[in-house]
């Protein structure tokens, strides 16, 4: 056997020096070309859009022009513009025109006021023919009580709900106390029945009391339950007369109502009555305008009324 090397018997190996990690000085040539492939791209959109399809152009201006009632301009005048030339084979059809400008805030506060006075001469001309209706109502009934002998026992008045036809209860509709029609008042609403019947309006009967309370330990517990019995009844003979009854409410109002204030010289008589109205079928509007179409008529002297029937009670 042959001995060892002097270096023994592992070979060392060699170190390499470490080198520094290189650097691409290129790089930026990528970001570069990006940017110009980005650019040539946008180019490229631009210059498709600047096409113009003539074909497509004309079908969209006509859909258009029929939409909305008036031609379509794109271009105000040909020669203006070395471009203009594009759309020069376009149908002669589709024409460009601007949409009138919206009116002047005079014009319109104008037109309001003209379409408020036509509304307003609406209205008065619906409110006097109602009134003409009530009057022609009124005038009729007053007639038939006159012919039934009966002139002067009722009075009337048009305001915001109607005709109403006062028809003084003492003595000539119920004793006092009492809810049994007098044969003078079968009489009265028999002669007034025709003419009721014959309107188209519905009618509301109202019983009133004048402030006197009832008699303690009476057949009333209160002038409510008397005024509103005497309503009844009235609606009760009247439907017996003819008049529908699906058109007839009865209600009674005690002495909540009066038509004089307690300290007039016939309250007891003038509050102490039946009311028939004649309700008003007009608009809102034109029946607050029947009370001054009335005034005249209210000025004009009233008959006189019936003289109170003597005692302290209703």
């Amino acid at each position: 056997m042959s001995a060892g090397g002097h270096g023994g018997g592992k070979r060392r190996g060699r170190k390499h020096p470490e080198h520094e990690e290189h650097e691409n000085h290129e790089r930026w040539l990528v970001s570069y070309a990006d940017m110009m492939t980005l650019l040539l791209v946008l180019f490229v959109v631009l210059f498709a859009m600047s096409q113009v399809d003539k074909e497509k152009f004309a079908a969209l201006a006509s859909g258009l022009s029929e939409a909305f009632g008036a031609p379509v301009s794109a271009l105000s005048s040909a020669g203006t513009n070395s471009d203009a030339s594009v759309l020069d084979s376009l149908d002669a059809a589709v024409d460009v025109q601007i949409p009138p400008a919206p009116a002047a805030e005079s014009d319109v506060d104008a037109a309001a006021a003209q379409a408020a006075a036509q509304e307003a001469a609406n209205v008065a001309a619906e409110a006097r023919a109602e009134y003409d209706q009530l009057a022609a109502a009124r005038d009729a009934i007053d007639a038939a009580l006159a012919a039934a002998g009966h002139a002067g026992t009722a009075r009337y008045e048009i305001d915001e709900r109607g005709l109403t036809v006062h028809i003084v209860s003492d003595p000539v509709l119920f004793g006092p106390e009492e809810a049994t029609l007098q044969p003078q008042g079968r009489t009265i609403l028999d002669a007034v029945a025709p003419t009721l019947a014959a309107l188209p309006n519905d009618l509301a009967i109202e019983g009133h009391a004048n402030s006197l309370p009832v008699t303690p330990g009476g057949p009333w517990p209160s002038n409510w339950e008397l005024s509103a019995y005497r309503a009844t009844t009235v609606v009760r003979h009247l439907a017996a007369a003819g008049v529908p009854q699906d058109r007839m409410s009865g209600t009674g109002y005690s002495d909540t109502r009066p038509v004089v204030p307690a300290s007039d010289p016939d309250a007891l008589s003038l509050n102490r009555r039946v009311d028939v109205v004649v309700l008003s079928d007009a608009s809102a509007e034109a029946r607050q305008l029947l009370p001054g179409l009335d005034a005249p008529a209210q000025a004009a002297p009233a008959p006189a009324a019936a003289p109170a029937q003597e005692g302290t009670h209703e």
